[in-house]
C-alpha cells in the first residue's frame, strides 16, 4: 500500500504539470487584455505597457510559463489582478471557509444518506423504501442553488430559525485564526458561544449542498444493499441462524459501501469548485465564489492557482478513496500489494 501511494504521488506531479500547462495556455489566449482589465479603461497606454512588462505579459508564452513556474516552486503564485493581493493570501483567506462548509455538508450527507440508504435497502419494497426513493428523485433533480433559495426563504425569512448570510453575525468577534475554520478555532480558543454562532450560520448553506448528495448516496447504498442481500454468503448466514442485524453490520455493510465511498469522494472534490451559487445566495466568503469572480475578471494568476488547487483536491480525494476502498475490501489491498 505504501508503494502504491508513493507511485500515485509521483504520477500526480506529471498530471499537475500538464494541468498547469493547459490552464496557463488557456488563460493567456482568452479574449481581452488582462493588463487593461486590471488597470481599468482610464489607464494610459504607457501605464498598461509598463504593467504588461512587470507581469511578463509582453514575453512569449514559454518565457511567461518559466517565470510563473519559477515563482511557484518558491511558493509564490503571483499577484491577483482583481484583489491586488498575493494569490497565496487570497487562497489562505477563502479556502478554509469553503472547506469548512463542505466538511459540514459531507458529514450531513454521510450520516443521513447512509442511514436512509441502508434502511431502504434492508427493508426494500416497503413504504419507507418507496418514500426514500421518491425523496431521492426530488433531491437529485433539484439544483443546489434552488434548495438554497428555498431554505433561505423558508427557514430564515418565514420561520426566522437561522441566520441569513455570512459566517458570523456582524456583532460577533471572529476567533483567533488557527486553522481558518471558525467553528474549530472557536472551540480551541474556548469561545463556545462563537462556535454555536458559527454552527447556526453554516447549517443552511451546508444543508443546501448536502441535499443532492444525500439523495444520490442514499440511492447507491440502497441498491448495493439490496443486491448484496441476494448473495450466497448472506443467504447461507441467514440459514445458519445468524441474526439479520448482525449479518447487516458485520458482513453486508462493508462491501456495500464501496460504490458509495467512490461517489462521496468525487462529490467532495467537485463541491470545492461547484459551491459558488450556494455561497452567492448566503454571501459566504468562500473559495468557489472567489474562483468565479477571478475568472470573470480575467485574473490570470488567480485562475491558474484556482485550477491547480482543484486539481490537487481531486487527486488527494482519489488517493484517500483508494485507501478506504482497499480496507473495505481486503481483496483489492492484496492485489495492490501482491499478496
Amino acid at each position: 500500500m505504501a508503494k502504491y501511494i508513493i507511485s500515485r504521488l509521483l504520477q500526480s506531479l506529471f498530471v499537475l504539470f500538464g494541468l498547469s500547462l493547459l490552464i496557463f495556455f488557456i488563460a493567456r489566449v482568452m479574449p481581452g487584455d488582462p493588463a487593461r482589465v486590471a488597470l481599468g479603461s482610464l489607464a494610459t497606454h504607457e501605464q498598461v505597457q509598463n504593467f504588461r512588462e512587470e507581469m511578463h505579459l509582453d514575453k512569449p508564452f514559454p518565457v511567461q510559463y518559466y517565470f510563473w513556474l519559477r515563482s511557484l516552486l518558491r511558493g509564490d503564485l503571483g499577484k491577483s489582478l482583481y484583489t491586488r493581493r498575493p494569490v497565496t493570501t487570497d487562497l489562505k483567506a477563502y479556502i478554509p471557509a469553503t472547506l469548512e462548509l463542505i466538511l459540514i455538508s459531507f458529514i450531513m450527507s454521510l450520516v443521513i444518506g447512509q442511514v436512509t440508504g441502508v434502511l431502504a435497502g434492508y427493508f426494500r419494497n416497503s413504504w419507507f423504501d418507496g418514500l426514500s426513493r421518491l425523496i431521492s428523485y426530488i433531491g437529485v433533480a433539484t439544483p443546489a442553488f434552488a434548495v438554497a433559495i428555498f431554505f433561505l426563504l423558508f427557514f430564515t425569512y418565514t420561520l426566522n430559525l437561522a441566520p441569513a448570510v455570512g459566517r458570523l453575525s456582524l456583532a460577533a468577534v471572529p476567533p483567533p485564526r488557527i486553522t481558518g475554520f471558525f467553528i474549530l478555532d472557536s472551540v480551541i480558543a474556548g469561545k463556545f458561544g462563537t462556535a454555536l454562532e458559527g454552527l447556526k450560520h453554516i447549517f443552511l448553506p451546508a444543508a443546501s449542498l448536502a441535499v443532492a448528495n444525500i439523495a444520490q448516496e442514499g440511492r447507491i447504498t440502497r441498491t448495493s444493499i439490496a443486491e448484496n442481500l441476494q448473495k450466497d454468503y448472506v443467504i447461507a448466514h441467514t440459514v445458519y441462524g445468524i441474526p439479520r442485524w448482525s449479518i447487516l453490520f458485520k458482513y453486508l455493510l462493508r462491501p456495500s459501501l464501496i460504490p458509495t465511498v467512490s461517489v462521496m469522494g468525487l462529490a467532495f472534490a467537485y463541491q470545492l469548485s461547484n459551491a459558488f451559487l450556494v455561497e452567492l445566495v448566503f454571501m459566504w466568503p468562500g473559495f468557489s465564489r472567489y474562483a468565479v469572480t477571478v475568472m470573470l475578471n480575467k485574473d490570470l494568476n488567480a485562475i491558474v492557482a484556482v485550477v491547480l488547487v482543484i486539481g490537487v483536491a481531486f487527486f488527494l480525494v482519489n488517493v484517500i478513496v483508494d485507501i478506504v476502498v482497499s480496507f473495505l475490501d481486503p481483496r483489492i489491498r492484496l492485489q495492490r500489494t501482491g499478496g
